[in-house]
């Protein structure tokens, strides 16, 4: 067995067994009555609902945090290091989820409040105006993310290589795409892989290049992996994908809504705004996240081949292309051949095995 197959077996079953049993502890926490009485608990000391929403999810997360420490440090720095993949200290590992910890309360903690909001205000109708501040909320945050975010966690530079500037440029212009800028981010402090990613929306759009892409490709190389990113765009893909995303949304939190009415009773003496109750939401949002995933993945698969076969139109470097999705694959150590089952149901890109013929059947019809 190789290293890449190994290294994503490993990252299968962590994330599988996290899974299971974040839910089955859950489902134990509300059915065994814990959730009641940590609300009853937290009520003799703290009168507000919201504070009390706060301090019920902090406990939780924080012993669900704990729970999980030794599963995480293990996934996130160890396997990382003994697969030669991360350039990250001990302490860095830390600050890096400090960081994210700390993001994560600052956009989930208002999140958190108004939601909880809605439930009251609205009640049984609560999901469609909390799927519609959802909307918002990621079109605000898909405008953020490369000026506010990103700098959190990385130091993003304006590319200095000032030929590949201009071909991609270039290959911008060709897609329809007014590009103010392109840059570079630190990957390499964390990891030895290499990536390279098109952010932002409206006038924050950005191409942004890892400098282990720069280190460790060629400027045709990178031109092809800039040209798949940017056949998105011209494939219309971000649209599409926030018109699916958004109804898969509003479908979720649609189920969601009605399945949790549905299943209180089964567990408790509980009205739908009780604290008590809240982490019904969480099993069934897991449930139907579950489902879901096949369905996003299929599509976001479709998306990948329709990208690489713009990146051959717009380059004219179908064979440079896929050399360099071999390189990125092995520097990844991405799995070359997948089991079918994990590919068709967790696999958001094809494998590189499908990709590559996908690709050789597509150039050999384009020369004839």
């Amino acid at each position: 067995m190789t290293n890449a197959k190994k290294y994503n077996n490993i990252k299968l079953s962590i994330s599988v067994t996290k899974g299971v049993v974040t839910f089955a502890l859950i489902l134990l926490f509300v059915a065994l009555g814990y959730s009641l009485l940590l609300d009853n608990f937290l009520k003799e000391y703290i009168g507000s609902n919201y504070l009390r929403l706060l301090a019920f999810t902090g406990i939780t997360g924080l012993a669900m945090s704990l729970l999980f420490l030794p599963v995480n440090f293990y996934s996130g720095y160890l396997l990382e290091h003994k697969f030669g993949l991360s350039n990250q200290s001990i302490g860095a590992w830390i600050k890096e989820n400090l960081k994210g910890l700390a993001v994560g309360l600052a956009i989930g903690m208002p999140v958190m409040l108004i939601f909880y909001y809605v439930l009251e205000t609205f009640g049984a109708d609560w999901w469609l105006p909390f799927a519609i501040i959802m909307f918002i909320l990621s079109v605000v945050l898909a405008q953020i993310v490369p000026v506010l975010i990103l700098p959190v966690f990385y130091k993003i530079l304006p590319l200095e290589n000032e030929d590949l500037k201009e071909r991609i440029y270039k290959l911008a212009g060709e897609a329809g795409l007014k590009v103010e800028n392109v840059y570079t981010f630190d990957m390499s402090k964390e990891t030895k892989k290499a990536n390279a990613a098109f952010t932002g929306l409206g006038k924050t759009k950005r191409i942004i290049l890892g400098d282990t892409l720069l280190e460790s490709y060629s400027s045709d190389e990178i031109e092809t992996v800039i040209a798949h990113e940017l056949g998105h765009y011209k494939r219309k893909h971000i649209v599409k994908n926030i018109i699916i995303g958004t109804i898969l949304s509003f479908l979720t939190f649609f189920l969601m809504a009605w399945l949790y009415d549905l299943s209180i009773p089964w567990f408790m003496e509980a009205a739908r705004a009780d604290i008590a109750a809240l982490p019904l939401l969480s099993l069934w949002a897991m449930i139907i996240g579950f489902l879901q995933a096949p369905v996003s993945n299929i599509i976001s698969r479709a998306f990948e081949y329709e990208a690489d076969r713009y990146a051959v139109e717009a380059t004219g470097k179908g064979d440079v292309l896929i050399g360099t999705l071999e390189k990125l694959t092995d520097q990844n150590l991405g799995d070359r051949e997948p089991h079918p089952l994990v590919e068709w149901y967790s696999y958001s890109h094809p494998s590189i095995k499908k990709r590559r013929a996908a690709l050789e059947d597509f150039i050999n019809v384009a020369k004839h």
